[in-house]
C-alpha cells in the first residue's frame, strides 16, 4: 500500500519542469552537478524530487554566490540554484504564475510571459512626447533587500496551497555561499533563481504599481522588474 503524501504535486508537474530547466541550460550550483549529470539518472533523480516536495522534507541546499560584473565598473551577485533546486522552483513557479499573471499592472513588463523589455520601450518612447516630466529610476539592491515579511504577505494574499508558502518561505531563507563563508538570509531573494524574477513582480505589483495608481493615478508608467520610467504633465 502507498503512503499517503501530505501535499499533491504530479509527477507531471515535476516533469515538465524539468523540461523547462533543461531548455533553459545553466551552469551547475553548489553541488557541482550539472545538467548533464543529472541527467544520467533522471528518473531517480525527478522521482527523489517529487518524493520529497510531496513529503514536506525538501530543503533548498545552499545558493552560490557568483559575482558578475557591471558595465559601470561594479559587480551584481547572483544567486545560482542545484539544477535540483532549480526544477522545484520551476514546479512552484508553473503553479502560481496563471494566478498572479492576470493580477499584474498592463504596464509591467519585466520577467513576464509574451512581455519583453523591446515592448516597454517601445511605449516609453510613445508616451515621453506627451508629457513635461520623465523620471528614469532604478532601486538600488532591491533583489538584495526585499523584505521577507512583506513579500510573504503578498504571497498569501493569492496563494493558499500550503506547500507552495512552505517552499516559498524555505527559498527566501536559503543561505548563500561565495565558497568563502556560508551566509543566513534575513531579506532578499537570489537574483538568478527560477522564482525570484515572478516574487520581484508579485512584490513590486503592490509596493510600486499599485501604489502608484491608487496614489497618484495622472502618473504614467513602464516597469521593468526594478527599473521604471515614471512621467508627469507639469502643473498648469
Amino acid at each position: 500500500m502507498t503512503e499517503a503524501k501530505p501535499f499533491t504535486i504530479s509527477k507531471r508537474l515535476v516533469w515538465q519542469a524539468w523540461q523547462k530547466v533543461k531548455a533553459n541550460k545553466g551552469a551547475a550550483g553548489i553541488d557541482r552537478q550539472s545538467l548533464a549529470d543529472y541527467e544520467v539518472n533522471l528518473s531517480g533523480n525527478l522521482y527523489k524530487l517529487w518524493n520529497r516536495m510531496s513529503s514536506g522534507s525538501y530543503f533548498p541546499p545552499p545558493v552560490m554566490r557568483v559575482d558578475i560584473e557591471k558595465k559601470d565598473g561594479g559587480t551584481r551577485p547572483l544567486g545560482v540554484p542545484t539544477v535540483a533546486d532549480r526544477i522545484a522552483q520551476t514546479v512552484v513557479k508553473l503553479t502560481i504564475e496563471p494566478l498572479v499573471e492576470p493580477v499584474f499592472h498592463e504596464n509591467s513588463y519585466g520577467y513576464r510571459p509574451h512581455r519583453s523589455a523591446h515592448q516597454a520601450l517601445a511605449v516609453a518612447r510613445k508616451r515621453c512626447w506627451r508629457r513635461n516630466w520623465v523620471i528614469d529610476l532604478d532601486i538600488k539592491g532591491f533583489f538584495d533587500n526585499l523584505d521577507h515579511d512583506l513579500m510573504m504577505k503578498a504571497v498569501k494574499h493569492h496563494i493558499q496551497e500550503p506547500w507552495v508558502l512552505l517552499y516559498i518561505k524555505r527559498w527566501l531563507e536559503a543561505p548563500v555561499d561565495d565558497g568563502k563563508e556560508r551566509v543566513t538570509r534575513t531579506k532578499g531573494t537570489p537574483q538568478g533563481g527560477v522564482i525570484s524574477p515572478l516574487l520581484a513582480n508579485l512584490f513590486m505589483h503592490y509596493a510600486f504599481d499599485h501604489w502608484l495608481e491608487r496614489h497618484i493615478p495622472n502618473v504614467w508608467f513602464e516597469r521593468y522588474a526594478d527599473d521604471g520610467v515614471p512621467r508627469a504633465q507639469a502643473a498648469a
